[in-house]
């Protein structure tokens, strides 16, 4: 490779170029000095230039390529030509090989140094060098680097090590063993897990194969590995962990432990599941380190803050937070309280399990084993003179009457539901077993959610909707929706081609109204929903996916995917009439 190299320092040269003046050369010198860091990044953070103006002026001084890899598909393969240690270390990409030369896009291309060594790992390749943003570089070592090859290595070594044996009884019994092939393979997909910000990890054996499956954004991504008979290896190395017992496979077993992995706090829940070919292993990964989201950060629109702060701000009643599982109902509820958190005034929570820890909160862990359910533990949580309860789930009548009774009785009462929406809450309550009346004079507001798949913020374009998508989103809304803009990622490398990246928060908040407290009292579903539909303050689940599509914030695809899941007999008369 023909050398490329600066004519003059580079601060000289922007100044010759007027692309910095003298006396802000001056200042990013100074900066340099005391935050170590290169003068092209002392200039970006005193806000000189931006980082693409730096590097599109380093690309024409070196005369290379200043490359914008968002639209680009890079062949994994091709990158992991250069180790990932080196690639982070130096800041470089391989993004294209023709079999001669290897196109090298670098955040520095003048540092010569890297080069050279890069030069050495990939010799007798040529190197064509180009500039890359670091935001960039960054996300694309995320996807490119993920530990595939690290786990099918070690599912291949744990497979050669134990041979056709069906039982792994002493592999993992060692816990201080950090050097066992079963504890390597499993960290591998940890950290693989850490890294793709993936929320569970599904480990599913078959007949002749091992499915290892992660959720992120939602959506399952699937790894297979070959080596069937290591899966009672990394079940009961699991089971140590969780501390449950590993000689009981005929049933589920829950469990939980704790992982520090690369600058992680992680809470691990764990369940486990007898299938035909062994054991299925599901773990719910909880971040603790990226702390409580405030209820601002939620997501949830201002306009819905302010309704729930006032109605939290009541000194009794029942809140309830709906949704299916992995809708978020738990951060919310975290949200509420983190807010509601003060030196004058008491709260509990009774929660299976207790997800986060909170300071000054008193926290209970239900356990079923030694008798300490919901009832058992509300009972008593009642004399123990709270301002605050918050109930993790509504699972039984006994749970429910207990409830409704302590917001009766001064106290406001949080929990969760398992239901679809803020309408079925209510009805869902009554069907039980608790007296209409009591849900009546109790219940205050139901907060609904989901979390939606949100446009790829780098790729997405404008979209039109067709003919068949208005006439499913018509009675949402009273725009004109064939006159609105909306919007769709085209995909890219930062969101591995989907076109969604990250997802949001979609919420419907009823606030029980005197119409409908009477339905309730009544034990009138019908005249329940009327209720609902005449109020014009309530906007559906549906509705509110759509406003965040009409700001393309969200694809169409979600609205009408949430649109299918929720209850359209309960859209307010003002868009149902439009």
């Amino acid at each position: 490779m023909a050398k490329v190299k600066l004519r003059m320092r580079l601060g000289d040269l922007m100044v010759a170029e007027n692309i910095i003046t003298e006396p802000q050369l001056m200042d990013a010198l100074k900066a340099q000095k005391s935050s170590g860091k290169k003068l092209g990044g002392a200039l970006i953070d005193l806000g000189y230039l931006t980082e693409v103006e730096l590097l599109t002026f380093l690309a024409q001084q070196l005369n290379v390529e200043f490359v914008d890899i968002s639209q680009r598909k890079i062949d994994p393969k091709i990158a992991q030509q250069l180790p990932e240690v080196h690639a982070r270390r130096h800041r470089a990409l391989v993004i294209a090989d023709d079999g001669m030369v290897v196109t090298l896009a670098m955040n520095d291309p003048a540092d010569m140094y890297a080069v050279d060594a890069i030069e050495l790992l990939l010799s007798p390749k040529q190197i064509s060098l180009a500039a890359i943003t670091e935001s960039q570089i960054l996300e694309a070592f995320d996807q490119i680097y993920r530990r595939t090859q690290d786990i099918a290595a070690f599912a291949e070594l744990l497979s050669e090590e134990h041979g056709d044996e069906d039982e792994f009884k002493l592999v993992g019994l060692a816990e201080s063993d950090e050097d066992a092939t079963v504890v390597k393979l499993l960290q591998s997909i940890f950290e693989d897990a850490i890294q793709v910000k993936a929320s569970d990890i599904h480990i599913e054996p078959e007949e002749k194969l091992v499915r290892i499956r992660m959720r992120v954004d939602g959506v399952l991504q699937e790894s297979i590995l070959n080596e069937a008979n290591i899966a009672s290896a990394l079940v009961l190395r699991l089971k140590l962990m969780a501390s449950l017992d590993i000689s009981e496979k005929r049933l589920p077993q829950d469990g939980r432990f704790n992982l520090k992995l690369k600058g992680h706090n992680i809470d691990v829940r764990l369940s486990t599941m007898p299938v035909s070919a062994g054991e299925s292993v599901v773990m719910r990964l909880l971040d603790q380190s990226a702390g409580i989201l405030s209820m601002s950060q939620t997501g949830m629109p201002a306009a819905m803050q302010t309704k729930l702060r006032y109605q939290i701000s009541r000194p009794h009643g029942m809140i309830l937070v709906t949704g299916p599982t992995g809708s978020g109902k738990t951060t919310t509820l975290y949200g509420v309280l983190n807010e509601l958190n003060e030196p004058g005034v008491k709260i509990i929570t009774v929660e299976d399990p207790v997800e986060y820890r909170l300071p000054r909160i008193n926290q209970v862990q239900v356990s079923n084993k030694i008798g300490l359910d919901f009832a058992t533990v509300l009972r008593t949580t009642l004399r123990q003179d709270p301002d605050i309860l918050m109930i993790g789930e509504m699972r039984d009548h006994e749970t429910v009457e207990i409830g409704l009774r302590g917001a009766l009785t001064g106290h406001l009462v949080l929990s969760t539901l398992h239901t679809n929406d803020a309408v079925s809450s209510a009805l869902r309550l009554t069907d039980m077993g608790a007296a209409g009346y009591l849900v009546a004079s109790s219940l205050r507001a139901i907060i609904a959610q989901r979390l939606v798949r949100k446009n790829c913020e780098q790729c997405k374009v404008p979209y039109k909707l067709n003919a068949g998508e208005i006439s499913w989103l018509a009675h949402l809304s009273d725009v004109d929706l064939s006159a609105q803009e909306f919007a769709k990622g085209s995909g890219c490398q930062r969101c591995q081609h989907t076109g969604m990246s990250g997802r949001i928060g979609v919420f419907e908040l009823l606030e029980i109204d005197g119409p409908m407290a009477e339905a309730l009292r009544k034990d009138d579903p019908d005249g329940f929903t009327k209720a609902v539909a005449r109020n014009k303050d309530f906007e559906p689940l549906a509705g509110a996916a759509l406003q965040y599509a009409m700001e393309g914030k969200i694809p169409v695809s979600e609205v009408l995917r949430l649109a299918e899941q929720s209850n359209s007999q309960y859209i307010p008369e003002k868009a149902s009439e439009a």
